[in-house]
């Protein structure tokens, strides 16, 4: 016999667990975005000042954020349906 028990998860624990899986790795997606387009302006277009990048990272961390909010709350605001 195996001495590792086994640990059955509910529904409601699995399909939260669903949920904060798409929220922290949506979160990271967006702010690393956030940070890629921040450098490129940065170089691009402000002569490699850290403004932009900072910017670049809120923005994405607050789309994250906000997206993550709306999988939470369970309403359709465009963002992607966790199924259970």
């Amino acid at each position: 016999m195996s001495s590792v028990a086994t640990i059955k998860k509910t529904p409601s624990e699995q399909l939260l667990n669903d949920k904060w899986d798409v929220v922290i790795s949506n979160a990271v997606v967006k702010t690393a975005l956030g940070f890629g387009f921040g450098v490129g302006f940065s170089v691009l277009f402000f002569k490699r000042r850290a403004f932009p990048v900072w910017l670049g990272i809120g923005f994405g961390a607050g789309r994250g954020w906000s997206e993550g909010d709306a999988i939470f709350r369970g309403g359709d605001a465009g963002v992607r349906i966790v199924k259970s």
